[in-house]
């Protein structure tokens, strides 16, 4: 399985921990965007590591991430940007080798802590994969998939067609939602997978490269979307574009990879500098930051 690319599933016989004890996210129903002045956290990220089987991936990553903004994640191939990613909605807990380090903390609650039902996590905090991975469903059953293992109580009807409009697919879609997703455009896959995160009622959406297979048109209307949702959304995004970085986010960590070892062989991300999307782009503080999005490097 390629966690970068697929999504994860529960490993067979895994136990399945009760509700959590622990309130995860307060509603967010019907509050406005957050102002300049409040940038209220919703991600406090605390010397946070991941190594797999003992080697470490990245390390020392501390920062805010804030509501109802959009965070990119640049940098290098191998930095750790999705390993980073997958940290805050508890992915990587489905890969046995990989150890965590440090404190992802998500409105104020760690989300390791005790109490914490990974379950309920990615329920608030969704993910939105590489490549469009829609499922062998009907556009209909691939949004109504996550409400009705979760137990989702309302009108289904109603709960489709509210993330199709807000994915912004309803008009193309709504004369065939008995058809099979895979007879849609690649475009119009990825924004049914976003569609899908959004039936859960998240607060957060995180995106690993989501238009990486797209073309431009496909690409723009992705974008445009990001930035309608992020009224409503917080959204981390990792993408290797930096124009995309540019254009959408609103603040951006760029990670490098260091050699941590006399044979050059360890290789260990690590953020380099997080700023204003418009400082890291115009006047970064880091030779390294500027040598990357200027593209003398990388």
């Amino acid at each position: 399985m390629d966690p970068e690319q697929t999504e994860p599933q529960q490993p067979p016989g895994a136990p399945r921990r009760a509700e959590a004890a622990v309130s995860i996210a307060p509603s967010l129903a019907g509050r406005p965007a957050a102002t300049a002045a409040s940038r209220e956290a919703v991600f406090r990220l605390i010397g946070v590591g991941v190594s797999y089987a003992g080697k470490p991936a990245v390390r020392d990553v501390s920062f805010d991430v804030h509501k109802h903004e959009i965070t990119a994640l640049i940098g290098p191939s191998g930095c750790g940007k999705s390993t980073l990613l997958r940290c805050l909605n508890r992915m990587n807990d489905l890969i046995l080798t990989a150890r965590v380090e440090g404190e992802v903390r998500y409105h104020d609650v760690d989300l390791y802590g005790p109490g914490v039902d990974p379950v309920q996590v990615r329920k608030k905090i969704g993910m939105v994969f590489q490549k469009p991975n829609p499922f062998p469903k009907s556009i209909y059953d691939n949004i109504a998939f996550g409400p009705r293992v979760l137990g989702m109580s309302g009108d289904m009807d109603e709960l489709v067609e509210g993330a199709l409009r807000r994915a912004a697919l309803w008009d193309e879609v709504k004369d065939r939602l008995k058809e099979n997703a895979y007879g849609m455009s690649g475009g119009q896959q990825q924004r049914l997978c976003i569609a899908r995160a959004l039936a859960t009622g998240p607060d957060v959406i995180l995106m690993d490269e989501p238009c990486s297979a797209l073309d431009p048109i496909a690409t723009a209307r992705i974008e445009d979307l990001m930035l309608d949702l992020k009224d409503r959304y917080s959204i981390v995004i990792v993408t290797h574009n930096m124009q995309q970085a540019a254009r959408v986010s609103d603040m951006t960590a760029f990670f490098t990879v260091e050699l941590d070892d006399a044979s050059g062989t360890q290789r260990t991300g690590r953020v380099v500098e997080y700023a204003p999307t418009e400082k890291i782009f115009t006047n970064p503080d880091d030779s390294r930051t500027e040598d990357y999005v200027t593209g003398k490097v990388g």
